[in-house]
């Protein structure tokens, strides 16, 4: 049913509860896996040699937040005995990035977490992940924290 699903992660715990169901998903169906993260690589909108020593630091630290966020997700899937593919993926947005690696990857499901923080919080979708289910054609899977 489901031949490629797609999992953003951010490296967050509700992250972490969209990787293990996407593994029980993946094993049910034999699915291969994508793991991405999203980084704005322009998150900055200043000029002059600030911004350039603002930019590099920033991008020097969101890479090394994706590769980790990467990493433990992958264990996770190696642990289960599913094979990941995974990439770093550069986009304005996160949600837009999702949905473009959606498409060019030829996913048939997208497994991703929500970030309701408190009780109000709780009774609506994370942004992103809102963003996604607006923008995307595909299936969507929400994860919601416990």
């Amino acid at each position: 049913m489901f031949e490629h699903i797609l999992v953003p992660v951010d490296g967050s715990a509700t992250a972490q509860l969209a990787v293990d169901k996407a593994i029980g998903l993946a094993k049910a169906f034999a699915s291969r896996v994508t793991v991405i993260y999203v980084i704005d690589p322009y998150p900055f909108t200043g000029v002059g040699t600030d911004f350039a020593y603002g930019q590099a630091e920033y991008l020097s630290a969101a890479m090394a937040e994706a590769n980790h966020a990467i990493h433990q997700a992958k264990e996770a899937f190696l642990v289960a005995g599913v094979v990941a593919d995974s990439s770093i993926i550069e986009a304005h947005t996160a949600w837009r990035g999702i949905v473009e690696a959606g498409v060019s990857l030829q996913t048939d499901l997208i497994v991703m977490g929500s970030h309701g923080r408190n009780a109000l919080e709780k009774l609506v979708l994370g942004s992103v992940a809102q963003a996604v289910l607006s923008h995307t054609k595909l299936p969507v899977l929400v994860v919601r924290d416990r």
